[in-house]
């Protein structure tokens, strides 16, 4: 791999990069403030804690049915129309949440239909920056986006509560199909229409679907890298949700657990550009298990009684350890078939979101077994065995992630 470093600045200047970029960026933050809204309307209606967080994470499960359905649809449509229409829907979905009084179920009904078809969005997405960003422009590229989807969700947290506050939630949603739709626009005007990606030879959309995802699973190597980027978020997202309950278990000020939540995108900020923009190449790839290690290790602090600040600089070191999966963004686009480019980011995206869903079900079940620090310090042990996993071989030496991942 070239020792060459690509700057932000290199990366932006390409224009459908910078497109994709922004626009992605801005969904993020509408969606994120989308989450907040129908969670307080939601509450509000009907009272209840647990309808309340079935809307805050509706996003993740559904995401497996349409991930594996659908998966093929990026290496079929062209990018313009499947990117614009799905910022549409996201329009259409939040204005329909706002204008039209719906049961509870109904609503999360939608939220769900929403989720099926959110991957088959960021594979097509993520097939055309691997087309415009080659060599180490794509890998500071993805970088860029995982560093600008952490500034997203903290921007959307934070607009959340105010705009649920002057509006109210009903208003907020408007706000969010406004924003989305602006986005839609914007991509349709904008990105250019690229030919059809086009795969030949098969016949339905779910026969490519299923078998592009068993052709990628089947691949040892693939396989392997998509468990990597999706197991180590899986455990630390199912310690983060448990946080909450913590600061209430452990009678720390009220605010601790949002101030500790923050602490983690801020991490992974700072990691990001840190790992993207300073380090050559080779060295981000060796840096792959040390960052899993880094990312778990501090959730085992929670196994004692830790006050906020602490916490929250444990949680800002795990962030930092998200920028492990800089290392591996080339060696995947290496690995993937081209004819199933755009399906390998769908699947990569599914995988990793439906794990996320599943996370804070099995460590919130653990936590009725043991106590809450010693739940979310298992999320970090855990973490570390992936760390383990896949340190077996010598990680000192360049080159060492062929052995592991080979080509």
């Amino acid at each position: 791999m070239t020792e060459t470093r690509t700057t932000f600045r290199e990366v932006l200047a390409q224009p459908v990069f910078r497109l994709i970029f922004f626009g992605r960026a801005v969904a993020i933050a509408t969606d994120t403030l989308r989450i907040v809204a129908l969670s307080v309307l939601i509450f509000a209606s009907t009272g209840s804690a647990v309808l309340a967080a079935v809307a805050f994470g509706i996003g993740f499960l559904p995401q497996a049915v349409g991930g594996v359905l659908l998966g093929a649809l990026p290496d079929l449509v062209r990018p313009r129309i499947l990117i614009t229409t799905g910022y549409a829907a996201e329009a259409v979905a939040a204005a329909t949440l706002a204008l039209v009084p719906l049961p509870v179920w109904a609503s999360l009904t939608i939220l769900g239909a929403i989720a099926c078809v959110t991957p088959v969005f960021h594979g097509s997405s993520g097939r055309l920056i691997a087309e415009v960003l080659t060599g180490d422009a794509y890998v500071v590229g993805r970088s860029l986006f995982q560093a600008s989807s952490a500034v997203a969700q903290l921007a959307g947290l934070a607009a959340g509560g105010i705009a649920v506050a002057a509006l109210g939630p009903q208003h907020a949603l408007l706000v969010c199909a406004a924003a989305h739709l602006a986005v839609a626009t914007a991509t349709w005007l904008l990105l250019p229409d690229l030919p059809n990606p086009g795969r030949a030879g098969e016949r339905a959309l779910i026969s490519r679907s299923l078998r592009g995802s068993r052709q990628l699973l089947a691949d040892r190597t693939v396989r392997r890298m998509l468990l990597t980027f999706w197991l180590p978020p899986a455990c630390v997202t199912g310690g983060e949700a448990l946080l909450v309950p913590y600061a209430e278990i452990m009678r720390h000020p009220a605010g601790s657990a949002g101030f500790m939540l923050a602490c983690v995108p801020a991490g992974m900020i700072v990691g990001d550009l840190v790992v993207a923009r300073l380090l050559r190449p080779a060295t981000r790839e060796r840096l792959t298990v040390p960052l899993i290690g880094l990312l778990g290790m501090p959730l085992i602090g929670f196994f004692f009684d830790i006050e906020p600040a602490l916490g929250g600089a444990l949680l800002f070191l795990t962030g930092c350890g998200f920028a492990y999966s800089i290392g591996l963004q080339g060696r995947f686009l290496e690995a993937v078939p081209e004819d199933v480019r755009g399906q390998s980011f769908t699947l990569m995206s599914t995988g990793l979101m439906t794990l996320q869903g599943m996370g804070p079900l099995a460590f919130g079940g653990l936590a009725e077994l043991i106590p809450i620090g010693s739940a979310i310090a298992a999320a970090g042990v855990a973490t570390l065995g992936v760390a383990l996993w896949l340190g077996l071989c010598d990680w000192s030496r360049p080159g060492a992630i062929a052995e592991v991942f080979p080509r």
